[in-house]
């Protein structure tokens, strides 16, 4: 494979090269800083393989090379790809162009994701640091393969060797194609696109996915397969009916200054991340009016009722579902800003309203630009302004892609500041906030770092029962990052939890405190805390007579408190433990009996 020979220290100076490469404002910006973001979340894995020796060199020779070499060649693929799409300016370059490279970041990014989906950590001395960046740079590129849509097939075009500098970005050379690759988008099944592929002479995709591929968790990984895709086999879209940027049918299709026509979410965000210019022409843009395209619009809605294809979501029958929503929407976002304290305590109000109806107004209310403003509210004086906006968070950040500009609007602060010191209904709603964001990997160390976990702790100590479960929810997610183990342990959560297994007031929090325990046992400083509040005895009483999945943390927590320690053995040993154990070890979940089973051998090697 091409990737053996290349040595960590060569490997090393290839993502130094990458992180050099400049992303200039283009259509692709975003997908190049992001790339390049995954790319140097790797340098100090490599770091470590460099300075460490394969402890088992004949297991080395299979799965060592063939991840390395898929690492090498995603890579290699992302500095050409890098080097080439930084510079492309959409004016000078044709649709085919901009297929290739939205391609062609799908297939990097599925290789990256493969490569260290397969790293065999057994091999190196891997730290848990670095383990958690490589964890945090793979959940990364999978939502990216998602969002970069639907392949719907067992075959994976890897066109990854191709040096796209060469012709990508040709106007003479891809002209050709054009005509071929004219309606391909992520609508139309992957099948009949790559057999249109292989009839144009003008692209060399250079090799097909290895025999070896995990085909099924591909298939996992990208978008379903829909019936309506299905019917669209042989079916061309018009290339006239596709959004510039997403390559998408458009639903809702605007018109901007420069005459050209976008789906109006995608040129909404362009917008909004300060871009000036028309994504197409590269012309400054004069104005941001977005003017609503209705012949286009009904001429998609025609087209979709001619060949039985379902429309897009938005509109029906050539008129949107949702335009007067947006209307009422956009209204009430302006009043977010007026002077009048009780016009923008309505407004606010209003939009929690909405927002808690449906998936379709999160969407729209966070088109209409309404997340930025909410942020601002967060900080409000007024009590019934800020309880509102809090919730309006929450209701947004339901929507997957609303998590994004509600982190990009900076709310962390914001909402830790109403954690700390709002009113009991906007703190409960704070915390949970917090955990909706956290479901994105990359924010557990964001929102960590921010000074949320004391807030939480405090309100898991001295909230409502339903402010304790919000807390309590939202730790659990935090702490699943390693680092934020140790701050969770040094706000005090340990003393809080464990206080909850034998507090009557909060035996409905029994489940909650044993499932945080069980995820801060593997860090030494929460397992010296947990062994100093003495919860040995409380643990051993859990095992004997909670309920089953109660009785598997505690076998969880005990398990990491023993193991190498025989003093702590033979303690749990006369506590009682060892008929529970033997009863887990036979009735148990496979968890549950692995736990029991590992811990009874060490108590009888403890007796020996």
């Amino acid at each position: 494979m091409a990737g053996i020979n290349v040595s960590p220290a060569s490997l090393l100076e290839l993502i130094a090269e990458i992180a050099e490469i400049p992303i200039n404002a283009g259509v692709f910006k975003k997908d190049c800083a992001d790339l390049t973001r995954r790319v140097c979340l790797l340098t100090h894995l490599v770091e470590e393989i460099r300075d460490s020796k394969p402890i088992d060199s004949a297991a080395a020779s299979s799965s060592e090379n063939d991840w390395w070499s898929d690492l090498v060649v995603g890579l290699q693929a992302a500095k050409r790809l890098l080097s080439s799409a930084t510079r492309f300016q959409a004016r000078d370059s044709s649709d085919g162009a901009v297929k290739r490279i939205s391609f062609q970041l799908q297939c990097i990014t599925w290789k990256l994701e493969k490569a260290l989906s397969n790293l065999p950590y057994d091999l190196y001395d891997i730290s848990d640091e670095v383990g958690e960046q490589v964890e945090l740079a793979r959940s990364q590129l999978r939502r990216a393969m998602q969002r970069y849509g639907s392949l719907n097939s067992n075959k994976f075009l890897n066109g990854l060797s191709e040096p796209m500098e060469r012709d990508a970005f040709s106007n003479v050379k891809i002209k050709a194609e054009e005509e071929k690759l004219e309606g391909i988008s992520e609508t139309v099944p992957f099948g009949e696109a790559k057999k249109q592929l292989r009839k144009s002479s003008s692209i060399s995709l250079a090799f097909y996915l290895s025999k070896d591929a995990d085909t099924d968790r591909l298939d996992k990984m990208v978008t379903k397969n829909t019936d309506e895709s299905k019917k669209s086999d042989k079916l061309t879209i018009p290339v006239d009916f596709l959004c510039p940027v997403s390559l998408e049918l458009m639903k809702d299709p605007v018109i901007v200054a420069t005459g050209q026509t976008y789906e109006r979410a995608y040129i909404q965000r362009w917008i909004d991340c300060g871009n000036l210019t028309c994504p197409k022409t590269q012309q400054k843009l004069e104005h941001f009016t977005l003017t609503p395209n209705y012949v286009l619009r009904s001429l998609i809605s025609r087209w979709c009722t001619e060949h039985n294809i379902e429309q897009p979501a938005g509109y029906i029958n050539g008129r949107s579902r949702n335009r007067g929503d947006m209307s009422v929407i956009k209204a009430l976002v302006h009043k977010l800003s007026s002077r009048s304290v009780e016009e923008r305590r309505n407004a606010v109000s209003e939009i929690r309203s909405l927002s808690k109806r449906s998936t379709d107004n999160r969407i729209l209310i966070a088109e209409a630009g309404a997340i930025p403003v909410l942020v601002n509210l967060l900080t409000s004086e007024d009590v019934a302004t800020q309880e509102n906006a809090i919730t309006c968070v929450l209701n947004l950040s339901i929507y997957d892609n609303n998590k994004e500009l509600i982190m990009f609007a900076g709310a962390v602060t914001s909402i830790v500041q109403v954690l700390r010191a709002g009113t009991m209904e906007a703190r409960e709603n704070a915390a949970a906030t917090l955990f909706s964001l956290s479901l994105a990997d990359e924010n557990k160390i964001i929102i960590g770092g921010s000074g949320a976990i004391p807030a939480l702790v405090d309100l898991l100590e001295n909230g409502t029962p339903r402010g304790k479960k919000d807390a309590a929810t939202a730790l659990f997610n935090l702490c699943i990052y390693q680092g934020n183990k140790g701050r969770a342990v040094r706000a005090g959560i340990v003393p809080a939890l464990v206080k909850m297994l034998s507090d009557s007031s909060s035996h409905r929090m029994v489940d909650e405190a044993l499932t945080i325990l069980s995820v801060l046992a593997s860090n030494l400083d929460a397992k010296a805390s947990i062994v100093k509040a003495n919860t040995l005895p409380a643990l051993i009483g859990i095992l004997q007579t909670g309920q089953a999945r109660n009785r598997e943390n505690a076998a969880a927590i005990l398990l990491s408190l023993c193991k190498k320690d025989t003093e702590k053995l033979v303690s749990i040993g006369r506590l009682g433990a060892v008929v529970p154990l033997m009863d887990l070890s036979n009735n148990g979940t496979e968890r549950g009996k692995r736990k029991a089973t590992s811990l009874l051998e060490l108590l009888r090697k403890a007796c020996q």
